[in-house]
């Protein structure tokens, strides 16, 4: 567990969490803690003990804003793609009029991004350094959407350059991975909303309205991904599309090389017969002219075909 006073954006170490307490004469404290820290936050801060039960859920959590006597606590889901696989990592925010506590299981990188904004911006409140947290979370979205709409038009390419069987299975897993996101970002954006619309007595009147701007951000991600669905959907058509044409390909080569066997196969059948007299069949060069009349009928049907493009 990190604390730390913030004062127009520069930090200072906490040792004692009792001093976090007392609203300090100037700046907010911001508690980084692990899940684990609750038993400690829980009685210092009056935490409810249905937000801690949220906390230590190892469930995906569905993104929400509570709001309590003392504190409001929010849930918002980080973003991490990561070997063409999509990572939601639930981020807990207790805000209180002087503090703000975040709580994680895993590592969150928006935790570490967001200091250079602190300071960048002078943040001396712990509603802006929410509002600041929120705006990043969903930003990042953005950057996992530009990866996956690249994974896409690179698997179209792949597709229609040369169709492979991993290719489906490609498919199918990234469609999964995008309508699992999507019923995520619902909630999200609606929680976001609400912290626009609903009177929040914690956070000022007037920071609330920047949260449209992040709302009209997370519906833009909403709609992002919604396309990214039918992108998948029509890979999918696309692949299959891919594999009957090459089977097509296929049959039209091999019905190709049927025909071209058919009038051979006439003629090795006729000579092949039991009848005492065939035209050149006992003639000294009747097999030689024989052969030279079938490779010439073989490669002359060949020149044909391959004329209509149809090899």
């Amino acid at each position: 567990m990190k604390i730390r006073l913030v004062r127009q954006g520069v930090f200072t170490t906490v040792e004692d969490i009792t001093e976090t307490l007392i609203p300090p004469d100037e700046g907010f404290y911001w508690i980084d803690a692990d899940i684990d820290d609750l038993v400690v936050l829980q009685p210092l801060f009056g935490i409810h003990d249905l937000a801690v039960e949220d906390c230590m859920t190892e469930e995906e959590q569905r993104p929400k804003l509570e709001v309590y006597e003392s504190h409001y606590f929010l849930v918002i889901n980080s973003i991490r793609f990561d070997d063409e696989e999509i990572f939601l990592r639930a981020l807990n925010v207790f805000l209180g009029k002087h503090y703000l506590i975040t709580v994680t299981r895993q590592k969150i990188n928006e935790l570490r991004s967001i200091k250079p904004i602190l300071w960048e911006q002078e943040v001396n409140t712990a509603d802006r350094l929410m509002y600041h947290l929120v705006d990043i979370v969903v930003d990042n979205y953005f950057s996992v959407g530009d990866r996956i709409e690249a994974r896409i038009e690179q698997l179209e390419e792949d597709i229609l350059m040369h169709t492979k069987k991993s290719h489906l299975t490609e498919i199918i897993g990234l469609r999964s991975e995008i309508l699992w996101l999507k019923k995520v970002l619902g909630p999200q954006r609606d929680v976001i909303a609400t912290l626009n619309k609903r009177d929040l007595r914690l956070i000022d009147h007037q920071l609330q309205k920047y949260f449209i701007d992040i709302h009209e951000n997370a519906v833009k991600i909403y709609e992002t991904f919604e396309t990214y669905r039918d992108l998948m959907g029509n890979l999918r058509e696309a692949y299959q599309s891919s594999v009957a044409n090459r089977a097509n390909e296929i049959m039209r080569v091999f019905t190709a090389l049927t025909t071209i066997f058919m009038p051979l196969t006439f003629l090795t059948g006729v000579y092949g017969m039991n009848f005492d007299y065939i035209p050149g069949m006992h003639d000294q060069y009747g097999s030689v002219v024989l052969l030279c009349i079938m490779i010439g009928l073989g490669f002359g049907m060949f020149y044909i075909f391959r004329k209509k493009d149809w090899l």
